[in-house]
């Protein structure tokens, strides 16, 4: 894999939300900016039981992997 992280989501233009997976641990992150040029916050997402949400990663699964690196 050539991208470490991977945006998989994103909502607005001005209110921004993308979702971003790091490709080597599978963790998903989300970026929040009320103003993508003023600063925005990052934070990992978490499960309702507080670990982190994790997208499985299957370096053997050529189907997973390309819908996870086409986006």
């Amino acid at each position: 894999m050539s991208d470490r992280f991977v945006e998989v989501y994103s909502q607005g233009v001005t209110n921004a939300r993308k979702v971003f997976v790091d490709t080597e641990t599978g963790v998903n992150y989300l970026l929040a900016s009320s103003n993508m040029t003023s600063g925005c916050g990052v934070s990992v997402m978490l499960n309702a039981d507080g670990t982190p949400l994790v997208t499985h990663l299957d370096e053997n699964d050529p189907v997973a992997m390309g819908q996870l690196l086409d986006r």
